[in-house]
């Protein structure tokens, strides 16, 4: 049974499954302000090629 409690083989799968998790949770939460952020900046620089300046 001691064995069992000190076995740490799958920890770090787990370890690393809840950082990816984390950072997807992240990604989800920033990504409608990073669109929108884009959108934006792609805009203004449609208006500038158009209108030459």
């Amino acid at each position: 049974m001691k064995t069992f409690f000190k076995d740490e083989s799958g920890a770090t799968a787990i370890e690393y499954g809840l950082i990816a998790a984390a950072m997807a949770l992240a990604l989800i939460t920033a990504m409608p302000s990073i669109t929108s952020a884009v959108k934006t900046k792609f805009s203004s620089l449609g208006g500038h090629v158009t209108s030459g300046t």
